[in-house]
């Protein structure tokens, strides 16, 4: 499922692609879409984007204010697979739910992508009102948002829980927050409360210790040794600042340089359990006091040592799915959702494949006997006489 880097590096992507291009005519919507048709018509404007948390906002502005119409805020939540593209408008990619096309000729389409549909979009420039502070790029008010607020009951739960609240961590998903914990060792279900309350209580010692720090200093104190809510800024923004692209948004089903930059989320050794929403949840360690119970931790398994091998053998479909064609992040967290579902206990007809006995071999039949099946056959059948 995307997250606030796939969020801003999508900012990103049609800010740099679409700056000097200049848009025509009306917005298309498909049949499907989850948005409500875009009022908007203009001979000559442009578009801008900006992220926040899991939202993206597109601006569209005609390029001469005075003929033009008012400028057209949408706000867009990419659900489990959205994405922008930009692409000539004669070759639309499948799924292409929203379309600005471009004046020049040939045109071209920037386009909102969602196989799956759980993607939308809305008219106005305002964000969700029940989302707080983005952990990028608010991330002081995100901070103070956070701990002010630790005596509400949200943080009664685990905290691998609680980071999946966008009311306090806008921007935090299911593989950001398996990062976040592991590099500080911290069980996923430990309180959130008790987690925080001790960052917020360390913070107080700092001040009083040694109030004269300068700004500078503290910047290389808490890059020496963050905590979760750094953490929680700090590796997203590794993401979207990489060197070596991370995650391409043009090119989203390539996920190779990512998995490699992965150290807790999915990787082989890790242990696993479903939270109580059914999102799992992967960890190293111990899984804390508040661990569900009736589950066993699951171990993800690794890859087989190639020295291992007796004789080179065909890839399993395992193997494949690990391999230079990795299915996308947001399809494995779909799976897991269908697996909590199918922990439940099912009404109705059973489900799966019936097992098919095969019929037993009847008994060799003497040759005169056959002969004569055939023979009566044939004139039962109103064979045409011999002439």
């Amino acid at each position: 499922m995307p997250e606030c880097p796939e969020l801003h590096l999508a900012g990103r992507f049609i800010n740099g692609a679409c700056g000097a291009l200049v848009f025509a005519g009306g917005v298309e919507r498909s049949a499907v879409g989850r948005g409500p048709e875009v009022p908007f018509r203009s001979e000559a404007y442009g578009i801008s984007a900006i992220a926040r948390g899991k939202e993206l906002r597109l601006t569209l502005s005609a390029l001469d204010p005075a003929a033009g119409p008012p400028a057209q805020d949408l706000v867009f939540r990419f659900g489990m697979s959205g994405s922008f593209r930009l692409c000539p408008a004669a070759e639309l990619p499948r799924h292409a739910h929203l379309r600005f096309l471009t004046r020049e000729s040939p045109p071209r389409a920037l386009c909102f992508v969602d196989p799956r549909r759980f993607g939308s979009w809305r008219l106005g420039d305002a964000w969700q009102p029940d989302r707080g502070p983005c952990v990028v790029s608010e991330y002081q008010a995100f901070r103070e948002n956070v701990l002010k607020n630790l005596e509400d009951r949200a943080f009664d739960k685990p905290i691998c829980e609680v980071l999946l609240n966008q009311k306090y961590f806008n921007g935090i998903g299911n593989y950001l927050r398996a990062e976040i914990l592991y590099r500080l060792k911290i069980p996923p279900f430990e309180k959130a409360r008790t987690v925080l309350e001790a960052l917020k209580e360390q913070e107080q010692e700092r001040r009083k210790k040694d109030p004269s720090l300068t700004l500078s200093k503290k910047v290389k104190l808490r890059q020496e040794n963050p905590d979760l809510l750094e953490l929680c800024h700090t590796v997203p923004m590794e993401v979207i600042t990489a060197e070596k692209q991370l995650l391409d948004p043009e090119h989203p089903d390539n996920y190779s340089a990512f998995k490699s930059w992965l150290q807790c989320y999915l990787v082989p050794g890790m242990s696993s359990l479903r939270d109580r929403s059914g999102r799992t949840i992967w960890f190293q360690g111990e899984a804390g006091p508040m661990a569900p119970k009736g589950q066993r931790p699951r171990k993800t398994p690794r890859k087989k040592s190639p020295e291992l091998k007796a004789e080179p053998e065909a890839p399993s479909p395992e193997r494949r799915r690990a391999g230079t064609n990795p299915p996308r992040l947001e399809e494995k967290e779909v799976k897991e959702e269908q697996e909590g579902q199918a922990d439940r206990p099912r009404k109705g007809r059973a489900h799966g494949r019936r097992t098919v006995t095969a019929a037993p071999a009847s008994p060799e039949e003497p040759q005169s006997v056959r002969r004569s099946r055939r023979t009566s056959a044939g004139r039962g059948r109103g064979a045409a006489p011999a002439v």
